[in-house]
């Protein structure tokens, strides 16, 4: 062969993901990296630099989220390794898709005590669906393959794959061809469909228990067409929101999880029947919303995969493989019914989830504070069913879970598997590169100086979004669950930041909001703003006791 054929792995690499239609990555440059940063240099794929792995890990992660396909994630050696931990951890958890890569020392070195060397492949192993070191230039293409599908598979997650410096500058005639298209899911038995079908037409209440899994735009189209064809009353987990439309509202009893205190929990109690579509137990223990050992429901497990028997969660009948495919199959064995059952249940469930007028009314208002209801029940007003709204963890998230309704799915962003802490900011900027320019994202006092410092990133790269800070002055969301456990509070307080001068120091713009009744001015200016924007919001907490209280003891998480 002539020598001319010959390509290093760095541009091996930067063949892969041109090739797979990947158009920007988030980094951070390193030595062990930096041939990959120049071979990308020959590509269109555009590179965001930010400002930690972590939060370029969440980037990322986001990025998957809302477009389906593999976030891309490169990285440099050691401590740059090691910072991606959080951000995979709860990408796999949350089951979105990335593909991580890391620069390692060369060959030669690595089991040597030279600088940043590490076993990567397994520090990262516990936090990944597939995470490995590529040990020669000729295995280097099919390890990137595997790696991107294992990220990208039904059940998505993390990839890692540890690269040293050595493979990247190593030539090889070698290039492995994928004929790979992605494997194909079976279909349910129509037996098993007509046993399910039966076990609906027969039960007392049927409820659909909506899980993460259910919120791609392929499954939550067809658990529309389920429930127009035949009414069931629906609840989901925090990670389902927008899955239900404005058409099926009524069918909806609202979210559930952290706490067994939610309308959509006096459902699921009242149920004899549960039917959970991309259930993912991490979301809600089924212990919780199944705990009655003498009254446990009969449970239809709809997924892409089996899950294991536990106590609480023992399906009597299981749909497994394509789901979008198996629940337009399932319809063609049920009547068309428009009258679900237990309608008077449902209607009262169904009103006591919605945020009303009379409840914002009634909050008692107090000076130079917004109550939480009020702020959520004025951002509705205020945005349409295309912008995205990104929460971070926090008492604020509880909040918007409960009370924030949104219509079409992936437009309301929780970390609900890890409940990661830091994730909103770094999460709206990557949903800018995902595509979305109408971006909302709020986290609390606590939660954003975890990632503040990518507002240079946004600034740098003229994102326009809508940061709101929720102020109060602690890590409210531990600290009320130490009062209720303990009576008293430990660690949890925190000092004053001027938020508005803080986004002003990176170029950003910084407005402070004390009164419900600027909402609409300080969020119309916003708007108008080019480039990212964060609003200070003095929130009063006081009601939080109302988002704590919980019919389940020991259902902390």
């Amino acid at each position: 062969m002539n020598d001319v054929l010959k390509k290093c792995g760095a541009v091996l690499i930067a063949d892969f993901l041109v090739q797979k239609g990947i158009d920007q990555i988030f980094t951070i440059p390193g030595a062990k990296i930096d041939k990959l940063h120049d071979a990308l240099l020959d590509t269109k794929i555009k590179l965001v630099v930010c400002r930690h792995e972590q939060n370029a890990a969440f980037m990322a992660q986001s990025y998957g989220r809302i477009t389906g396909k593999p976030g891309v994630v490169i990285v440099t050696s050691g401590p740059g390794i090691t910072n991606l931990t959080t951000g995979l951890l709860t990408a796999t958890t949350e089951g979105d898709p990335v593909l991580a890569l890391g620069g390692n020392v060369s060959l030669s070195m690595r089991h040597k005590q030279t600088h940043q060397s590490a076993d990567n492949s397994l520090i990262l192993e516990r936090t990944t669906k597939f995470s490995s070191e590529v040990l020669s230039i000729e295995t280097l293409s099919e390890t990137l393959e595997m790696g991107f599908y294992k990220a990208n598979s039904y059940i998505k997650g993390a990839s890692f794959i540890s690269i040293p410096q050595n493979i990247l500058n190593e030539e090889t005639h070698y290039c492995f061809v994928s004929k790979n298209e992605g494997s194909k899911l079976t279909l349910a038995f129509d037996e098993t469909l007509k046993k399910v079908a039966n076990l609906i037409e027969s039960s007392k209440f049927p409820v659909l228990l909506l899980g993460d899994h259910s919120s791609s735009s392929n499954i939550s189209e067809a658990i529309r067409k389920l429930i127009g064809h035949y009414a069931i009353a629906c609840v989901g987990t925090f990670q389902s929101a927008g899955v239900i439309s404005r058409d099926l509202e009524h069918l909806y009893c609202g979210r559930v999880g952290l706490f067994k205190n939610q309308p959509g929990d006096k459902l699921l109690e009242e149920s004899d029947l549960i039917i959970t579509i991309g259930y993912s137990q991490v979301e809600y223990d089924p212990e919780i919303w199944n705990s009655n050992f003498d009254n446990q429901k009969d449970i239809i497990h709809v997924g892409y995969e089996d899950v294991p028997f536990t106590n609480h969660y023992q399906p009597k009948e299981k749909i497994i493989g394509e789901i979008p495919r198996n629940l337009e199959k399932l319809i063609t064995f049920l009547p068309n019914s428009k009258t679900v059952k237990f309608q008077e249940k449902v209607k009262q469930y169904f009103s006591e989830s919605l945020l009303t007028e009379d409840q914002v009314n009634q909050v008692k208002k107090k000076k130079g504070q917004i109550h939480p209801v009020s702020f959520i029940h004025m951002l509705r007003k205020l945005i349409n069913d295309n912008t995205i709204v990104i929460s971070d963890i926090g008492s604020h998230y509880m909040w918007i879970a409960h009370y924030l309704r949104v219509y079409n799915p992936r437009k309301l962003l929780f970390s609900n598997g890890q409940q990661t802490l830091g994730v909103a900011l770094p999460w709206a900027i990557g949903a800018y590169f995902a595509g979305e320019r109408d971006i909302v994202s709020i986290s609390g006092d606590g939660g954003f100086l975890f990632s503040a410092t990518e507002l240079e990133t946004a600034v740098r790269e003229n994102i326009h979004l809508i940061h709101f800070v929720w102020t109060d002055g602690h890590y409210d969301m531990v600290r009320q669950q130490q009062l209720l456990k303990y009576d008293r509070q430990s660690c949890v307080t925190l000092g004053k930041v001027d938020t508005t001068k803080f986004a002003e120091s990176f170029g950003a713009k910084g407005f402070l909001l004390n009164n419900i009744e600027d909402f609409s001015e300080v969020f119309s200016e916003a708007k108008k703003c080019d480039g990212p924007v964060i609003i200070e919001v003095s929130i009063d907490y006081s009601d939080n006791n109302m988002l704590f209280s919980k019919t389940q003891e020991n259902s902390f998480h």
